[in-house]
């Protein structure tokens, strides 16, 4: 069964970190470009991070630059997600997902075939 996991979410005050993680099972990350997701409460699910097979490219959403930092360890089949300086308005469940257009570090979401089931973080004093 391919699976993707997140893991890392949580209760965090503003100006904190957390790292995220996302980890597959079924099936090796190598040649799939990773994008992180987020949907806060209300609001349409937005492409945060996301990058390419090799790791070589990556590309961010304004409101994260840089504060959040993607990357990958092959190795291990995970890709991270360092979120520093959090913010309330980045409270939200988010989701990694796989892209076979390894080579691209899209966040089109279109072009995502699988997907993990999400992870929440709030961000609150």
């Amino acid at each position: 069964q391919l699976q993707l996991v997140e893991s890392g979410g949580g209760l965090v005050q503003p100006g904190g970190s957390l790292r995220l993680s996302c980890t597959a099972s079924g099936f090796t990350l190598d040649w799939y470009a990773i994008g992180w997701f987020r949907q806060a409460p209300g609001k349409e699910r937005e492409g945060i991070a996301c990058i390419s097979s090799s790791g070589g490219s990556t590309n961010y959403a304004d409101s994260v630059k840089g504060r959040f930092t993607i990357s990958r360890d092959n190795a291990k089949n995970t890709v991270y997600l360092e979120m520093n300086s959090l913010k309330p308005e980045d409270t939200a469940v988010y989701y990694c997902a796989a892209d076979p257009h390894g080579d691209e570090a899209s966040m089109t979401e279109y072009e995502y075939l699988y997907w993990g089931q999400g992870t929440q973080v709030t961000v609150s004093s």
